[in-house]
């Protein structure tokens, strides 16, 4: 039987023969094809004459040498995903499917390309030739769709059109042409799949920043029903425990609902003693109704709960707060809000971040301020709102810090997730203070020793970095770079069972990693209560919810 790999060659005079997979071979012909349809008359043949210039022989020379480098760079090609017939079509997803139909099937296709050269170069005997033998392919073929189906004669057939193909394929075109084509196409292909990637990365950050419908019902439907219950109604039970240091206390600073919820229920579920578990939501006065709605509906078992609006804290203002103060400036709105919108969608891929509203919201700064928040504790764990918990974690109470004040896990390698990666080193503030080689982190699942924290004065140095980086010299956005630089030296690196991150972005974390993780983190842009979320993730978050809740089955959120 003939192979598609064989059939089709590139031959040139004085080169070695180069198989060429039938799919590029299609590929190739594309701007050829465009080529006819434009309406060019360029002969695509040239005659060699012994009077050929130096220029024009050294030129061949080139492209000999290209050609041979090309060749020998293709032998590493894995051309398992290229000589498919069609990579949409599940029948061909088999690398041992019926490969006489597939070779038939590109035989045609390759003529109808053919076909149209010919006809564009007022070739209509061979035109004509063409379209006879595709019609004797297409009753070979037929409806068939494995070579059981295919009639006795479908070899006879496959040779006839290989002869006739390959004796067309020589006098359409000779191989510079052909080489100078490819290389044509590879470019524009080139840049159409960096600018799809560029779009790609848009929508992808734009619809991890929206909020769904359903979960937008879910909290108004929550809000209007918390405002019309009487005051007396709105307290949650155990607020003694608050602000006892012998217990286990959260905090949790989040503005979406279900998440929040996901969170609390799959602490308290996998607690030995939920009883003696706090936790210290705040959220934003958009959502405090809903919120407080929700866990008075739905209180966490044993457990005390206690929401608050960041807005009620009056001692975060702007003369306090550096980043409240450069949050309100015109410099700051214009450079979140002018300077970075894109002009087009491709543009736009990489400034869509810097106006994600987790990065104007003092929800994601607040983390900087827990003595000021909880001035009676002494240890809390923070969490972010986009993690689940799967382990008992309080033993993380009488983890040694070792006179540290942050307990985190490390995230970084051999070369990637260390300081140089997040701050400017070519900055002197940076480059005179910090190793460019240290060892990040991960904020989601951080221990804070906050009597440790008040004699450092944490929320001074917090301050001092921000306000240098007024300008954006120093970092350009978020909470982990001044995280990086107000807890270095004063980290204290956590087992990494305690805390895998990579839910929202990588598809090849080890299952055993996340079977044996006490939590594990949705951080990316494919959050698990995301349409774009991976399936494969999304179960382990969906287990805390109860999809039989009538708030949850009235704005319709599904699994």
């Amino acid at each position: 039987m003939i192979s598609s790999n064989q059939a089709f060659t590139v031959r040139c005079t004085g080169l070695r023969s180069a198989p060429v997979p039938h799919i590029l071979l299609l590929f190739i012909l594309i701007p050829l094809l465009f080529h006819a349809v434009l309406g060019s008359q360029t002969p695509l043949i040239r005659d060699s004459s012994s009077s050929a210039s130096v220029s024009s022989i050294v030129d061949d020379e080139v492209f000999v040498q290209l050609e041979n480098a090309d060749i020998e760079h293709s032998k590493a090609v894995d051309s398992a995903v290229l000589g498919k017939y069609n990579l949409w079509r599940r029948e061909y997803d088999n690398e041992h499917t019926d490969t006489k139909v597939k070779f038939m099937r590109d035989q045609m296709i390759m003529a109808r390309v053919y076909m149209v050269l010919a006809k564009s170069k007022n070739m209509f005997d061979m035109y004509e030739e063409l379209m006879n033998q595709l019609k004797e392919s297409q009753r070979a073929v037929g409806k068939a769709t494995a070579d059981a189906d295919l009639p006795k004669s479908a070899p006879e057939t496959i040779k006839a059109m290989n002869q006739l193909l390959s004796k067309v394929k020589g006098q359409m075109y000779d191989c510079k042409t052909f080489i100078q084509n490819l290389r044509g196409m590879l470019q524009s292909a080139d840049e159409q799949a960096r600018g799809l990637k560029k779009q790609s990365t848009f929508l992808s950050q734009l619809a991890a920043k929206t909020i769904p419908n359903a979960i937008h019902c879910l909290s108004m439907r929550l809000s209007i029903d918390y405002y019309l219950l009487p005051p007396e109604q709105r307290k949650f039970p155990r607020s003694e425990n608050l602000e006892n240091p012998n217990l286990y206390h959260y905090a949790l600073f989040s503005d979406n609902v279900l998440a929040a919820s996901v969170v609390v229920n799959s602490t308290i579920m996998n607690a030995k003693e939920p009883e003696k578990h706090v936790f210290h939501l705040v959220t934003d006065k958009l959502n405090f109704g809903a919120m407080n709605m929700w866990f008075l509906l739905n209180p966490p078992g044993d457990s005390t709960i206690h929401v608050e609006n960041v807005d009620d804290f009056k001692w975060l203002n702007s003369s306090y707060c550096p980043v409240l103060r450069q949050l309100e400036s015109s410099a700051m709105k214009e450079y979140y809000f002018t300077a970075a919108h894109p002009t087009t969608l491709s543009a736009g891929s990489s400034n869509l971040k810097y106006r994600n509203p987790k990065y104007l919201s003092m929800l994601n700064h607040l983390r900087f301020y827990l003595p000021q928040v909880y001035p009676k504790l002494n240890k809390i764990l923070f969490l972010d709102d986009d993690i689940v918990v799967q382990k008992d974690l309080t033993p993380l109470w009488y983890e040694d810090l070792k006179g540290n004040v942050n307990g985190a896990v490390e995230t970084c390698g051999e070369s990637f997730h260390r300081f140089d990666k997040y701050l400017n080193f070519s900055n002197p503030h940076i480059a005179q203070n910090f190793d460019s080689n240290a060892c990040g982190w991960a904020y989601g699942m951080n221990m804070f020793d906050l009597d440790t924290w008040k004699k450092k004065d944490i929320t001074g140095i917090y301050h001092k970095w921000q306000t240098l980086n007024e300008d954006r010299a120093l970092w350009k956005l978020g909470t982990l770079p001044p995280g990086l630089l107000t807890f270095y030296k004063l980290t204290h690196p956590l087992n990494k069972s305690w805390h895998v991150l990579g839910l929202g972005y990588n598809p090849s974390i080890d299952r055993s990693e996340i079977e044996n993780a006490a939590v594990v983190h949705y951080n990316g842009n494919m959050k698990p209560w995301l349409e774009l979320a991976m399936t494969k993730y999304r179960p382990l978050w969906t287990r805390y919810i109860n999809y039989d809740h009538s708030y949850i089955r009235n704005c319709k959120l599904r699994t």
